[in-house]
C-alpha cells in the first residue's frame, strides 16, 4: 500500500491542503502541523499529474523544500497547472526557490549555507503575519544554502535577513506567498501562527479532520485491504506496533495474529513485560518467539550500521516467513508498526528527491522478494499523532508514554559488532538511567532517553585497581515531532549519580559521557 493510498477520502465536504513534496526531511512536518489545526492534508510528489490535482480538488496548496538547487539543470519545478486553479500558493524554501524563478526573479546560489536559527525582520504588513508588527523580529529555523537575490515582479519583500535578504515574498494581487524559512519545525517559535493564518485566513478553511475521523477511515481500509484473510503483526511492545495491534483488533478482530520476536537486541526484561500486557492484560492473540541465538549468528562479524539494520530487517522476515508457514491458517499479510520518520530517513516516501539518511529496518531492511503483502497503517503519521490515534483506543497511559524503541533494538545502540557480552553491558547500563529518570521525575520530562554503547577503550579507576574498559554514551532529547529535537538540560548532579551508578555496577564500563547533539545536524540515534 503506497503513501498516496492510504487515505481515500471524500473530499466533496471537507477541505484539503495539498502539500507538493520537493524532497525536504521536514514534508511531513507541514502535513503534522496541518492536521494539528483540524484541517486535512495530504503529501503527494511535486509532479503529480494535472488529474490528480484536480481530483483532489485543494483549498489551498503548499510547496515544501527540497535538497535541490533551483540553480541547476533538470531540477524539480512546480506544474503550471498550480498557477491556473487560481486558490492560495505557499512556498517554503526550494518551494519559495522555484516559485521566484518560474515567475521571473532571480535565485543564487550562496557561498555560505545556513543552517539553525536566525530572526527575521518584517519589512511590511502582510495576512500571512497577521498578529506581527511591521519592523519586529521573528525567530525561525533556516535550512538552505541558495537564496531569492532578485524579486519576481509584481512580488513584493515582506521580511529578510542578513544572509537572505528576501526572507519572505508575495504577489502583489494573487494569494501567492514564500517563506526561505521553515515555520513547519518546532525551532520556528511562531511558526505555527504563520501556518494558521495561511489556513484559516488566506485559504478560509473549515476544521473538519479530527483524529476521530482518522481512525474511522482506516478501520475502513484495513477492512477493504485485508478482506477475510488473517494478518500477522510484528509487535515488538512499543507505542508504534501496539496502537497498530489495537487499529487491527479493531478492524479484524480474531483475524489478527501477534508474533513477539524475542532478537535478543530488547531492553532488560523487555521480553517478559510484553508478553504480561499483551497476553494476559490486552487478551490478544500473541505468539513469542524465542530467536535470540539466530539473530546473534547473522549478525556475528557485521559492524557497520547500515549492513546490522538490513540483516535485523532480513532475519525478521524470515523468521515471519518461517513462523507463519508452521500456523495452520494461510497468512496472506504483514502487518508493522512503521511511521512516517521511518520512511523519510530512509528516503521511502514518493518523493524522488528525498536522501537517504539511515535504512529503517522496516523499510530498507525488507527483501523484495518477501512472500506476505504488508500493512502499515500509521505509514503517514508521526509519533504524537500515533500516541493520540492510541490514547482514543484505549492503549495504556504506561504503553503511550513509553520512550521511543527502535525496531533493530539495542543493534543501532551498539557501535560496531554487536555480541551477547555487549547486549548484556548495555542492557544493563540503560536500565540504571532509565530507572534513574523516573526516580528524579524525569522521565516524562524528556521525549527520549537511552544509552549507547561506544567501541572505545578507556582508562579508569576503580577502587584502587585500574580497569581499562568502554564507554558508554547517555542521550536524551526534548522534541515534539523527533524530526527535530534539542539535547535535554539534566542537571549536572543528576548526570553525575547516573555515571557513577553505571561505572561502579556495571564492571565492563569505565567511563560514562552525555551526548549534548541536536537534530539536526545528528540524529537522535547513533547509528
Amino acid at each position: 500500500m503506497t503513501n498516496s493510498d492510504q487515505l481515500v477520502l471524500d473530499k466533496k465536504n471537507i477541505d484539503t491542503i495539498l502539500v507538493l513534496d520537493f524532497g525536504s526531511q521536514y514534508t511531513q512536518l507541514i502535513a503534522r502541523r496541518i492536521r494539528e489545526l483540524d484541517v486535512f492534508s495530504i503529501i503527494l510528489p511535486w509532479d503529480i499529474s494535472k488529474e490528480r490535482i484536480l481530483e483532489i480538488n485543494p483549498t489551498g496548496i503548499i510547496l515544501s523544500g527540497g535538497p535541490e538547487s533551483v540553480t541547476n539543470k533538470n531540477t524539480p519545478r512546480i506544474p503550471e497547472i498550480i498557477f491556473d486553479l487560481d486558490i492560495p500558493i505557499l512556498g517554503i524554501c526550494y518551494g519559495m526557490q522555484t516559485l521566484a524563478e518560474q515567475f521571473g526573479g532571480q535565485v543564487t546560489a550562496s557561498t555560505t549555507k545556513e543552517f539553525g536559527h536566525a530572526s527575521i525582520t518584517l519589512e511590511q504588513a502582510s495576512i500571512l503575519f497577521d498578529g506581527f508588527d511591521a519592523g519586529s523580529l521573528v525567530d525561525v529555523w533556516m535550512s538552505h544554502g541558495d537564496h531569492v537575490s532578485s524579486l519576481p515582479d509584481q512580488f513584493l519583500l515582506i521580511a529578510s535577513t542578513p544572509s537572505a535578504p528576501i526572507a519572505a515574498m508575495a504577489h502583489s494581487k494573487k494569494p501567492i506567498y514564500a517563506l526561505q524559512f521553515h515555520p513547519e519545525v518546532t525551532h520556528t517559535k511562531e511558526g505555527s501562527a504563520v501556518l494558521e493564518n495561511f489556513v484559516f485566513k488566506i485559504c478560509n478553511c473549515q476544521a473538519q479532520w479530527k483524529m476521530g475521523n482518522l481512525i474511522e477511515q482506516r478501520i475502513h481500509d484495513i477492512k477493504e485491504r485485508v478482506g477475510d484473510h488473517k494478518v500477522l503483526l510484528g509487535l515488538s511492545g512499543g507505542v508504534d506496533s501496539s496502537v497498530t495491534a489495537m487499529l487491527l483488533d479493531r478492524a479484524i478482530g480474531k483475524n489478527l495474529i501477534c508474533m513477539f520476536v524475542d532478537n535478543g537486541l530488547l531492553r532488560k526484561n523487555e521480553a517478559e513485560e510484553v508478553e504480561d500486557l499483551f497476553r494476559e492484560k490486552m487478551d490478544l492473540n500473541l505468539l513469542v518467539v524465542d530467536a535470540k541465538k539466530i539473530f546473534h549468528r547473522h549478525l556475528k562479524g557485521v559492524s557497520d550500521s547500515e549492513q546490522k539494520r538490513k540483516v535485523i530487517g532480513r532475519t525478521f522476515i524470515d523468521i515471519f516467513d518461517n513462523e507463519s508457514a508452521k500456523l495452520k491458517d494461510d497468512i496472506k499479510f504483514l502487518a508493522q508498526g512503521t511511521i512516517y520518520p521511518d520512511v523519510i530517513e530512509s528516503s521511502g516516501s514518493e518523493s524522488k528527491e528525498a536522501r537517504v539518511i539511515k535504512s529503517h529496518h522496516n523499510v530498507g531492511g525488507l527483501p523484495d522478494d518477501m512472500k506476505m503483502e504488508l500493512v502499515e497503517p500509521l505509514r503517514d503519521l508521526f509519533k504524537d499523532e500515533v500516541r493520540k490515534m492510541g490514547a482514543e483506543l484505549g492503549l495504556p497511559l504506561e504503553m503511550l508514554n513509553r520512550h521511543p524503541f527502535p525496531g533493530p533494538g539495542l543493534g543501532v545502540r551498539i557501535l560496531g559488532e554487536i555480541t551477547p557480552e555487549k547486549v548484556i553491558t548495555l542492557q544493563n547500563a540503560d536500565a540504571i538511567f532509565i530507572e534513574e529518570l523516573i526516580k528524579a521525575d524525569l522521565y516524562h520530562q524528556v521525549s527520549q532517553a537511552f544509552c549507547a554503547y561506544l567501541p572505545v577503550k578507556s582508562v579508569g579507576v576503580v577502587g584502587d585497581e585500574r580497569r581499562y574498559a568502554d564507554v558508554i554514551a547517555i542521550r536524551a532529547v526534548e522534541t515534539v515531532d523527533f524530526m527535530t529535537a534539542t539535547w535535554a538540560k539534566l542537571p549536572y548532579d543528576f548526570l553525575g549519580h547516573v555515571s557513577n551508578r553505571i561505572v561502579n555496577e556495571v564492571e565492563e564500563i569505565s567511563r560514562v559521557v552525555y551526548d549534548i547533539s541536536s537534530k539536526p545536524p545528528a540524529t537522535i540515534e547513533w547509528e
